[in-house]
């Protein structure tokens, strides 16, 4: 019930922070064009992409409610990380655009209205800081808001970028810093795009979670009293802040209700250190075969239906 009324506080501050998005939307194309300005037209460009990004991770927060099913067993958290890799690449295509529509700008600089720049652009900045002081508590582990969230970022620094060009421009007259700084603009949107996009596909493949060591996971476990060996190990993310683990645990041969303990302390202690939430545990005893820390998992096919290749090499308690 917590989560979910999180989840709705989140979706809620989403639509508003859409609804604004708009706005900022309309004003400034219509004040980009009016003012010939790259800066103001690649910001309008990105809040574009900022719209979607927002509606996106709407639709993700909405999703990840629904319950799991028989054929979606996980629930619909998945649909968040596809979400955000769909925004890191709507970044690092805008990002193309605006390095391209800046080389050109910088070779044959036109003119620009510096004085209705900057106060679009000012506009823009408020709207840009209102929206990312309400998604400020909603995007810490939840990687599609993130990603929009990211957006937003962009954005007001684009309205930053665009400020400054103008401030600029009614000063000096230099044309080719409207120009410069989108390039700046891009640059920032790029490293941020790739972040989200490499954090994306590790979940997608299924790779370890950055913030745990295997080595100290298996310490870890061979310090609860009555495990003596820890094989066919995984760790992987379902979702930011939604990690799991499965492994197989031989233990001394002791009764079922002391082996439970042993698996209640094994649970607390990868949930306290290592925020490991979801943990498949298969118990064994002694006599039973010894397979390898890692296993190899080979397709079944009708000549080996079921068969599973094991890695070089055995982790026992040393």
């Amino acid at each position: 019930m917590e989560a979910a009324g999180a989840s709705g506080r989140m979706g809620r501050r989403l639509q508003v922070a859409i609804v604004f998005t708009g706005a900022i939307l309309v004003a400034e194309v219509v004040g980009g064009y009016a003012a010939n300005s790259l800066a103001l037209l690649s910001d309008a460009g990105h809040v574009f992409t900022d719209l979607l990004a927002l509606l996106l991770a709407w639709v993700g927060v909405t999703q990840i409610e629904r319950p799991p099913t028989q054929r979606m067993t996980y629930g619909y958290h998945r649909l968040g990380i596809l979400i955000a890799i769909v925004n890191a690449l709507l970044l690092v295509g805008i990002t193309g655009w605006i390095f391209y529509e800046a080389f050109r700008r910088l070779q044959d600089p036109p003119e620009v209205q510096g004085g209705l720049m900057l106060v679009v652009a000012t506009v823009g900045l408020g709207v840009n800081l209102f929206i990312l002081l309400l998604l400020r508590d909603s995007h810490a582990h939840n990687l599609p808001v993130r990603s929009a969230a990211l957006h937003v970022l962009g954005d007001a620094l684009g309205s930053v970028g665009a400020v400054v060009a103008g401030g600029a421009l009614l000063l000096t007259g230099w044309s080719w810093v409207d120009p410069a700084v989108s390039v700046l603009i891009g640059l920032i949107l790029a490293v941020g795009a790739w972040g989200i996009i490499r954090e994306s596909v590790a979940i997608f493949v299924e790779a370890t979670p950055g913030h745990v060591d295997i080595g100290e996971v298996i310490r870890a476990m061979y310090h609860v009293a009555g495990v003596r060996n820890v094989h066919d190990l995984h760790v992987w993310t379902i979702a930011p802040n939604l990690h799991a683990l499965s492994c197989h645990v031989e233990l001394e041969d002791m009764p079922i209700s002391r082996a439970a303990e042993v698996l209640r302390q094994i649970n607390t202690a990868l949930g306290q250190r290592f925020h490991i939430g979801h943990a498949t545990i298969q118990v064994e005893c002694p006599g039973c075969q010894i397979e390898n820390l890692y296993c190899t998992l080979t397709p079944e096919t009708e000549e080996h239906h079921g068969a599973e290749a094991a890695v070089p090499g055995r982790h026992r308690h040393p």
